[in-house]
C-alpha cells in the first residue's frame, strides 16, 4: 500500500476528512508531509477532537527507534479501539507489551508510543497487512463517527 492509496482508502468512507499539513498553512513544521484523517461530515477541520488516524514519515520526538527516517519509509497509525487492539496485540492496551521492534515493515503492532490507549500502527503496509490495515482504518473510522454521533446526540445514518 502506498500513502496515495491509503488517503484515497480512507476519504471514501462516509464523513472522513484528510488534513496534510504542509509550509503554507500555519502548521508546525513537524507536521508537513503526514496525515491526520478526522470524521468531519462538515468537511471542515474539527476544533476539539482528535484524528482516529494518521500517516507519519519521518521520526518523531521520542520516537526513533521506528526509524522512519529510512527511504521510502512511512507508518500509519489507527485508533484501534480495546476490543481491536487485543485481538491484534494479545493484550490490553495499559497492559505491559512484549517489546515490539517498531521499526518492523508490513506487521500490525501496538503503537510505540501511544499504543496504552489503544492506537495500532503499521510500517510500511503491504501484502500480508493490507487488508488488516483497511479494516482497522474503517474500524477506527466508525469508532470516530460513534463518538461524534454519542456528543452531539444525531445519528447520520
Amino acid at each position: 500500500m502506498t500513502i496515495e492509496e491509503i488517503i484515497d482508502f480512507v476519504e471514501g468512507l462516509d464523513g472522513a476528512l484528510a488534513i496534510r499539513p504542509g509550509p503554507d498553512d500555519g502548521s508546525p513544521e513537524i507536521s508537513w508531509g503526514d496525515t491526520f484523517f478526522f470524521y468531519s461530515p462538515e468537511g471542515v477541520m474539527p476544533k476539539a477532537t482528535q484524528p482516529f488516524a494518521t500517516i507519519v514519515t519521518k521520526n518523531q520526538p521520542g520516537d526513533e527507534r521506528s526509524r522512519l527516517d529510512r527511504p521510502d519509509t512511512f507508518r500509519v497509525n489507527m485508533a484501534a479501539g480495546k476490543e481491536s487492539f487485543i485481538n491484534w496485540t494479545g493484550h490490553a492496551p495499559r497492559e505491559p507489551a512484549i517489546d515490539d521492534d517498531p521499526s518492523v515493515t508490513d506487521a500490525v503492532i501496538a503503537h510505540p508510543v501511544y499504543g496504552s490507549v489503544g492506537w495500532l500502527a503499521v510500517v510500511n503496509p503491504g501484502q500480508r497487512t493490507g487488508a488488516a490495515v483497511r479494516e482497522l482504518l474503517r474500524n477506527a473510522h466508525h469508532l470516530a463517527r460513534s463518538r461524534i454521533e454519542r456528543r452531539t446526540g444525531s445519528t447520520t445514518g
